[in-house]
């Protein structure tokens, strides 16, 4: 355990001074990281979204199998509703930076 913990700090040790900057502002670097978790928090929603959706469409089609022609559409319709959401907050990241 103390061998990974080791391995990695001293990983994000030696990032932060390969990649240190000569000057300016490191509000860089502060934007990229937020954009990073903003990114990663809407795909994180997007996918229990979507698990979600697929597990109550699956089991109203277990419950009835004759409704499942009623089902299926809806349910892809708000797949690809959950997952402009996702590609909209990608969108957002890159045209914010």
């Amino acid at each position: 355990m103390m061998k990974r913990s080791w391995i990695f700090l001293s990983t994000f040790l030696l990032a932060t001074m390969a990649f240190a900057e000569d000057g300016g502002s490191s509000d860089n670097g502060l934007r990229i990281i937020g954009f990073a978790i903003a990114i990663g928090l809407a795909a994180l929603g997007g996918t229990t979204g979507q698990a979600k959706a697929a597990a109550a469409a699956f089991e109203g089609i277990c419950k009835n199998p004759s409704a499942s022609a009623k089902v299926f559409t809806p349910f892809i319709l708000g797949l690809a509703f959950i997952e402009s959401l996702v590609i909209l907050a990608w969108l957002i990241m890159f045209l914010a930076e």
